[in-house]
């Protein structure tokens, strides 16, 4: 499966440097934000209507390789 990373772009002069989807101030965070309060694709799309569905799948593609590069510790409370 080809790689979607080259639709996602960090810049210091765009959001402080937080991952957008390109061409966007539309960060990661806020797509993944969106589909974990239980939007789905055609929602995105129908309020920000110049993102693909490629746009969105790119989102959660940077996502998982942020937390598979991420140590997790977790401590008993």
């Amino acid at each position: 499966m080809k790689s979607l990373l080259n639709r996602i772009e960090i810049n210091a002069e765009v959001l402080a440097g937080k991952p957008v989807i390109k061409g966007t101030r539309l960060s990661v965070q806020f797509i993944v934000g969106l589909l974990a309060s239980g939007a789905n694709f055609e929602e995105i799309r129908e309020e920000y209507p110049y993102v693909t569905d490629e746009d969105i799948r790119a989102c959660l593609e940077f996502a998982a390789n942020a937390l598979n590069s991420t140590d997790f510790v977790f401590t008993a409370a």
